[in-house]
Order: C-alpha cells, then sequence, then structure tokens
C-alpha cells in the first residue's frame, strides 16, 4: 500500500486543510477550500503525464517547448460531495472531460447504492481521475472504481482530501492497480462510518445542508 498511496504534506494544503477541518468554516469558504485543496492534490497527482517536444514561435524567436503528450484526461466526481472539487481540478486541466456517478451511503448498511452513471462516451481512451473529499469505509470509492473499469479507461487514480485507515485498507485490496492521492490520513472511523476527527459531512458542507 505505501506505493500506492500518496499522502500530500505540502504546507499550502495542510495550511488550507486546517481551516476545512473548523467547524465554525461556512458553507461559502468550506467550497473554496475544497476546491483549492482539490486543485493543489491534482497537481501532484498529474505529475506522471508524459510530454512531447513542440516548436513555438515567440516574439523573439523559436523555441523548443513541450505539451502534455497526447493523453486525454477525464474527472469522475461521485455525487455529491465530488462535485465540490471539480472547480479545482478543471481549472488545472480545463480541457478535460467530466462524468458523474451517484452513490449514497446506507445509513443502516453503511453500503453504497448505485442511482446515476454518466462517463464520457471516449473514457476508453482516457486516463481517469476519480473525485470524493472523503474515503471512509471505502465503500462509494469501490464501486464507482468497479464502474469505470467496465469502461477499460486508459487508467484509474483516486483523490480525496481525508481518508481513514480502514478505507484505504478496503479500496487497495479491492483494487491494488489504483493510485490514491489525499491530503491526510486520519485516525479512524466511527460506529456510524464518520471519520474522525475528520471535518463532519462533506456534503453537508459544501451545500449547506447541515
Amino acid at each position: 500500500m505505501e506505493n500506492q498511496v500518496f499522502v500530500m504534506d505540502h504546507p499550502l494544503i495542510q495550511h488550507k486543510l486546517t481551516f476545512l477541518r473548523d467547524k465554525n468554516t461556512g458553507a461559502k469558504e468550506f467550497r473554496e477550500l475544497v476546491s483549492e485543496i482539490a486543485m493543489l492534490i491534482c497537481y501532484e497527482a498529474t505529475r506522471d503525464l508524459p510530454l512531447e517536444e513542440i516548436q513555438t514561435e515567440t516574439p523573439m524567436g523559436i523555441a523548443t517547448t513541450k505539451v502534455i503528450a497526447g493523453r486525454k484526461l477525464a474527472f469522475v466526481p461521485i455525487l455529491r460531495a465530488g462535485l465540490g472539487m471539480v472547480e479545482g481540478v478543471l481549472s488545472m486541466v480545463p480541457a478535460a472531460k467530466v462524468g458523474h456517478i451517484g452513490l449514497y451511503r446506507d445509513h443502516e448498511t453503511l453500503k453504497p447504492v448505485e442511482y446515476y452513471c454518466k462517463l464520457p462516451s471516449d473514457v476508453s481512451e482516457r486516463e481517469v481521475i476519480v473525485l470524493d473529499p472523503m474515503l471512509a469505509t471505502g465503500g462509494s470509492a469501490i464501486d464507482a472504481v468497479n464502474l469505470i473499469k467496465k469502461h477499460h479507461p486508459k487508467s484509474l487514480k483516486f483523490m480525496c482530501i481525508i481518508a481513514a485507515p480502514e478505507g484505504l485498507k478496503a479500496f487497495t485490496q479491492e483494487h491494488p492497480d489504483v493510485q490514491v492521492y489525499c491530503a491526510n490520513v486520519d485516525s479512524h472511523l466511527n460506529d456510524i462510518g464518520y471519520i474522525v476527527p475528520g471535518l463532519g459531512d462533506a456534503g453537508d458542507r459544501i451545500f449547506g445542508t447541515l
């Protein structure tokens, strides 16, 4: 799991995470922080994209420059909380396509229930990054990746902000081929499946539905 999970310890990410956790942070600021942290994690998650050289005419002459080599990206947020990360990642990769997977957690069984799946038609030609602020039990992330794998993307990564050890263990055992990028691994899950200390319900805090 060590080579599969990347915890972003960058000072800017950790600073913003502090305010994201604060129970007094309002919905507007919370949304902005989620977007900014997602942007910064995306910077690292796309570090391995290959480059190719091209010739670019500058005002002073011809320069040999680099562009991303042919790889197409798609971001797939898990509804609804994953929507909060989309603006941030698209600010880094504006040409990426966006799919959506709708899953909700049954509060009795804590198992995810699928209600929506819409992916780009050319997803098999794309590198896919799945977005969800919280990796708690891991159930939603596992199911979302299972759904996407049926469409045979070129590669898959999973981006979250906070992960629980239980969720990481379940996810990496089920999908050892999918890299995970997160800002922090917290202590544990409580008896109703919430991350401790965490930040509460990310979806409610993003959309102000507390």
